[in-house]
């Protein structure tokens, strides 16, 4: 759990800023003076457990970090933080999922992308591409984008490198953004400093189109023994949690972006090696 030092005031004053939200609209909308408010955000009145908690919910704070506003105001966190193993009817919702959605590949993954889950489609096309690369012998979870964009790891397979790397850098400035989770920052500066891809070479070049589907949105253009792929993803997050493991999970499916990888996953998930 984090710890600070910081006053409860100082850091919903923190939260209300990084929503970009001002002490009147806040006030509005969670229903106290503004002048009550200010009085909080600079320590001039404590809030009631209560009042942090309609102050979180307006400012959409990440559960890990309502607990450490809640320490700071003096009060016991209120949202407990279990294993994923440990997560009972929740754990078998994400497994069943990832199970149901196959033959397209699905992961579970947690705020800063480490693995937690990951259905046999997805170890069938990126198991031996993906392989994390050792990096400093610490022992690190197994982080998905790491995996993605290593130049010894998924790099190599990924046909529209540099257009992929922006988007998921892109994405990842805005889950620090959102939820300000501890290493997210880490995390970024080390992809930003993988080399990045010529914008002119191969990787810029469009897919052969089959049909309108191809103006939806960017594909991830994959290289696999079992040809190329191109693929769309979705991404599915647990309604209303109450845990921090649970409210800091996201599912994420790759679905094909064309007849030809549709037909490419089929016809993987028929192999005996697929179904083993």
């Amino acid at each position: 759990m984090t710890t600070t030092t910081e006053p409860v005031g100082a850091l919903l004053r923190h939260w209300r800023e990084r929503r970009r939200r001002s002490q009147l609209d806040v006030s509005i909308a969670a229903e106290l003076s503004t002048r009550h408010l200010s009085c909080i955000e600079t320590g001039r009145a404590n809030p009631s457990r209560d009042m942090i908690r309609r102050l979180c919910d307006e400012l959409d704070v990440p559960l890990r970090e309502r607990n450490t506003i809640y320490l700071a105001g003096g009060y016991a966190p209120v949202h407990t933080e279990r294993p994923f193993a440990d997560l009972g009817a929740a754990r078998a919702a994400v497994e069943a999922v990832l199970t149901g959605l196959e033959p397209n590949p699905a992961l579970a993954v947690n705020v800063r992308w480490e693995l937690l889950a990951a259905n046999r489609a997805t170890e069938l096309f990126l198991g031996g591409a993906a392989g994390e690369p050792a990096q400093d012998g610490a022992g690190r979870p197994f982080n998905v984008l790491r995996a993605t964009l290593h130049p010894e790891g998924l790099a190599g397979h990924i046909l529209n490198l540099a257009q992929w790397r922006a988007h998921v850098l892109r994405r990842v400035r805005r889950q620090l953004e959102r939820t300000s989770a501890a290493g997210l920052a880490e995390l970024l500066a080390e992809l930003e400093s993988y080399p990045a891809p010529p914008q002119s070479d191969r990787a810029a070049a469009p897919i052969a189109p089959d049909g309108p589907e191809h103006d939806l949105v960017v594909p991830l253009r994959l290289a696999t023994e079992y040809g190329e792929l191109a693929l769309l993803y979705t991404t599915t997050v647990f309604g209303s949690p109450k845990d921090v493991t649970l409210d800091e999970i996201a599912i994420e499916t790759f679905f094909p972006a064309d007849p030809r990888t549709a037909a490419l996953l089929q016809a993987a998930a028929g192999r005996p090696e697929a179904s083993g």
